[in-house]
């Protein structure tokens, strides 16, 4: 299995980012999958995730500002964020049965 997200940056709060991740080493299409964040000197916590079929939820801090989607003929997931926080600076992972990529950093700051 391996994830690879991209799409962090710097960001002012308010703004929006679009992060990615590419998936390979398993069938996508099969599993749920899962945007988690850590942020500095916190704990790994779930943000949001999407089934199979497209159903999806979310974390009650990001409810009706971010969205999850994904794209299982490229073996790709998203995480649209909008209206962001400086709360939301973290690290940015997507995960799949237990296996995480290398996070992307997300900023929110003014």
């Amino acid at each position: 299995v391996q994830l690879v997200e991209s799409g962090g940056g710097l960001v002012p709060p308010g703004g929006s980012l679009r992060l990615s991740c590419a998936a390979s080493g398993f069938t996508f299409s099969d599993y749920a999958i899962t945007w988690y964040r850590r942020a500095p000197g916190q704990e790994r916590e779930p943000v949001a995730t999407i089934g199979r079929l497209g159903n999806s939820n979310y974390a009650d801090s990001v409810k009706g500002r971010f969205t999850i989607s994904r794209d299982n003929a490229k073996n790709m997931l998203y995480l649209q964020m909008s209206a962001l926080k400086s709360s939301d600076t973290a690290v940015y992972y997507c995960g799949v049965m237990g296996y995480w990529g290398q996070g992307t950093q997300v900023i929110v700051s003014s």
